[in-house]
């Protein structure tokens, strides 16, 4: 009962039981009114301020990003010269070391050169005896005529001396036997004559038609000269292009292999960018359209400009070491990236040098897409090329003239003065011989024996 009596009491004093009148409500509705209206005019500034970002992205994507592909997924590329020996030998220079620049042509690796030197001595003096051997050929040949000549005048003597003979002996003048001995004579000027010209025709037919520069036993001596002036030049390893040594693993007294790789020597003048693209980035790229680039090295600052030089034949798993089989039964697809070959420029990369390796982000932009995506472009001209290698060539055609040169007579220049010799003293001999036979002496000859 007290109990009850306490509840009664406290209901009957609460404040809730008295009645509210509309004056004190006022105030508290006409309060909140304003907070409201400023909630309602901040949502609507934050809708609209959302829809113009949303607007101005939109405008922004239809009319830049939709034609912009990018991927950080992109690195520094470039050659890697490999500097390896031609010939074997024992390596006894190093001219270069790890991170050193060096210049085209410049010496990087020497080798022992004893044995090409002794192997090219060998050569040139072999060259030198074979030309003197090969002059020997064309005088012999000038010799050869001579003798032909001589036993010409001696077939025509013979000739003229079987012809009186023959007739004196129609008329009984001389003997039958003194006849027989003019046609035995006759007959062994015409047999020396055939000898003689046998003898011109074989010698002639080693020297026919060539020079003594051009004799091909000349000709090959001289390419034996070539061959072991080539060995000893190669015995000195030059830098093929200018740039940056890297990965150098030879070692002073190690004999070397032909092609066992010695040091690298990486032209970072020549570098470019490989970026990996998604299969669906690709739709729309095309060779020749801009690029730009920007490097962790430098950052966002320095932005590089390039051009998209061509694609990969095929996806980087297509050409991995371990490709991937997709035809077992656990198979996952995975969007496949082409490797895509961005050309930089020269200026750019002088003034901020890359490196190999080094990590870029390209965005490529792929408004002007018309033309083929993989066009058939067929470079005539090489695309990379040195001329460190020539130089030998030229040296050693100069040393294999400079041995003709030294080795060939200067009479051999005028064969018609030693033919010319050769006749006046055939034509001495003719008249000498001819001036013994002549007819009074023989008929002088003849009444001897008859007054005996």
């Amino acid at each position: 009962m007290n109990a009850q009596n306490d509840t009664q009491k406290v209901s009957n004093s609460s404040p809730a039981a008295a009645p509210v009148s509309p004056a004190a409500t006022a105030p508290a509705s006409t309060a909140t009114a304003p907070a409201r209206n400023r909630r309602l005019l901040w949502l609507s500034i934050l809708s609209g301020a959302f829809l113009l970002i949303g607007a101005g992205y939109g405008a922004y994507w239809a009319t830049v990003l939709r034609y912009r592909q990018t991927t950080d997924d992109a690195y520094v590329n470039g050659n890697v010269v490999q500097i390896t020996p031609q010939i074997s030998g024992t390596v006894v220079a190093i001219g270069a070391d790890d991170t050193q620049f060096v210049k085209s042509g410049q010496p990087l690796v020497r080798l022992d050169q004893a044995d090409a030197k002794v192997a090219l001595d060998q050569a040139e003096a072999q060259l030198a005896r074979t030309v003197r051997e090969v002059r020997n050929l064309f005088a012999t040949s000038a010799q050869l005529r001579a003798a032909v000549q001589l036993r010409q005048s001696d077939l025509d003597m013979a000739r003229k001396d079987l012809e009186r003979r023959e007739r004196l002996g129609n008329s009984g003048a001389i003997s039958a036997e003194e006849l027989t001995h003019a046609r035995d004579a006759y007959a062994s000027a015409q047999a020396g004559l055939l000898a003689a010209q046998q003898q011109l025709a074989g010698n002639q037919a080693r020297v026919d038609g060539t020079t003594v520069e051009d004799h091909p036993d000349v000709r090959n001596a001289a390419a034996a000269v070539r061959s072991a002036y080539l060995e000893y030049s190669r015995t000195v390893l030059p830098a093929p292009v200018s740039g940056f040594v890297a990965r150098r693993n030879v070692q002073l007294g190690q004999r070397v292999n032909p092609g066992a790789p010695l040091m690298s020597v990486v032209p970072l003048d020549q570098v470019w960018v490989d970026a990996n693209f998604k299969e669906p980035q690709l739709a729309k790229m095309r060779v020749g359209q801009p690029v730009e680039l920007t490097a962790d090295l430098y950052g966002r600052s320095t932005v590089y400009h390039g051009k998209v030089e061509g694609f990969g034949a095929g996806t980087g798993s297509a050409f991995a070491l371990l490709p991937a089989q997709n035809a077992t039964g656990n198979w996952i697809k995975i969007v496949q990236r082409v490797p895509v070959r961005i050309a930089l420029d020269p200026r750019e990369m002088a003034a901020h040098p890359l490196q190999i390796g080094l990590s870029m982000k390209a965005e490529v932009s792929v408004r002007q897409d018309n033309g083929a995506r993989l066009p058939e472009l067929a470079h005539t001209a090489p695309a990379y090329s040195t001329d460190v290698f020539q130089s030998p060539d030229a040296m050693a055609d100069s040393r294999v003239r400079a041995i003709i040169a030294e080795n060939e007579s200067a009479a051999l220049a005028k064969p018609s003065d030693k033919v010319a010799t050769t006749k006046s003293r055939v034509g001495d001999a003719a008249g000498a011989r001819s001036g013994e036979a002549t007819d009074p002496d023989l008929l002088a000859q003849v009444r001897r024996q008859r007054g005996h």
